[in-house]
């Protein structure tokens, strides 16, 4: 490949290249700085077998000196004819200058997959370009979008005001068309975050929301949807918690029965045990006021057996018998009583 310079008239731009767009401001600012300091970097162009030449890369170059009139141009000759690698070598250099837009990127990949001319893969595409194969994949997703919404594409990641980034405009490509453009038209207006638009994208990918609602959800802006993505989000939420069991009327009733039942026995059992403390004082106050003062029997009736006079010997000796029995009974009783009250004391 030899460099010379080619008269200016010889040269014709390449009407099938990748990179199409040019912006003014930048192509003036480019001839400005032509004309002070000159051409730094010289064009390629490729021969024609009329004698001219086409150009393979450096159209901007190309159109700022146009515009100056200079009457030729430096140009590296080259006698590739191989479309392919023509084509693969304009994209490599566009790869590597400010303004290829992601869509004419996109563009040139969708051309050279899927044009009879080239058929080639998005695996061959990588390893020629050296570029992943998701970065292919996400760039020709790009193309799903109308032509109203690709005109606002640009490069970069800076988010401006009726401007789309490739970023605020992946998470939106598997939308139906109906839902996916209006949305790209929402986010470019209202300058929306890539992760307030990711969030759009799963309200509008839920299946528990009908086609007709978000066709009204389309009507809101994007503020306002991402609200209702959060609201949605914490409703599903709620509505994922176990559920407590449904208390009917009558279990209802039953336990606040079950409830008084056992409150009732409670206070039984108080009141027994008041009423046993009670009886038993009670019956230990009575049974002291039976008793008599003790009054020894006289000696005379202890120790003379011949002076105790007993009209009826068998009737006295049962009640005699009954009356110690009775004692003992009560002796019995009252000792384990005072075994019990003394762990009381």
């Amino acid at each position: 490949m030899d460099m010379i310079n080619i008269a200016m008239n010889l040269i014709d731009e390449d009407t099938d290249q990748p990179r199409y767009q040019f912006d003014e401001t930048s192509l003036q600012e480019l001839m400005n700085s032509i004309d002070e300091l000159g051409l730094l970097s010289p064009i390629k162009v490729r021969t024609m077998p009329n004698g001219r030449y086409t150009i393979i890369y450096g159209n901007r170059r190309y159109k700022a000196s146009k515009m100056l009139n200079r009457p030729t141009i430096p140009c590296i000759v080259s006698t590739v004819t191989d479309e392919m690698e023509i084509y693969l070598e304009q994209i490599a250099e566009n790869l590597t200058r400010e303004g290829f837009s992601p869509i004419e990127e996109a563009e040139a990949f969708n051309k050279l997959l899927n044009d009879p001319k080239f058929s080639s893969s998005t695996k061959y595409l990588s390893s020629k370009l050296g570029k992943p194969e998701s970065y292919i994949k996400n760039k020709c997703d790009l193309l799903k979008f109308g032509n109203s919404i690709k005109k606002l594409v640009v490069s970069g990641t800076e988010i401006r005001k009726d401007k789309l980034t490739e970023d605020q405009l992946i998470p939106l490509k598997d939308l139906p068309l109906e839902h996916r453009d209006p949305l790209a038209s929402i986010v470019a207006r209202d300058e929306l975050a890539v992760s307030d638009v990711k969030k759009i994208a799963r309200l509008f990918k839920d299946n528990g929301i009908s086609a007709g609602t978000k066709d009204k959800l389309l009507y809101k802006s994007g503020r306002d949807l991402v609200e209702t993505w959060s609201v949605y989000e914490q409703n599903k939420a709620e509505r994922a918690k176990p559920k407590e069991p449904k208390v009917t009327k009558e279990l209802e009733m039953t336990r606040e029965m079950e409830e008084k039942r056992e409150l009732q026995e409670k206070r039984d059992a108080v009141a027994t045990a008041s009423s046993l403390r009670t009886s038993i004082e009670d019956k230990l106050q009575q049974l002291l006021a039976a008793l008599p003062e003790p009054n020894p029997l006289p000696p005379e009736i202890m120790y003379s057996p011949e002076e105790m006079i007993i009209s009826n010997p068998v009737g006295f000796m049962n009640d005699v018998n009954t009356l110690i029995n009775s004692l003992d009974k009560h002796l019995a009783d009252w000792q384990k009583v005072r075994e019990l009250a003394k762990t009381k004391v």
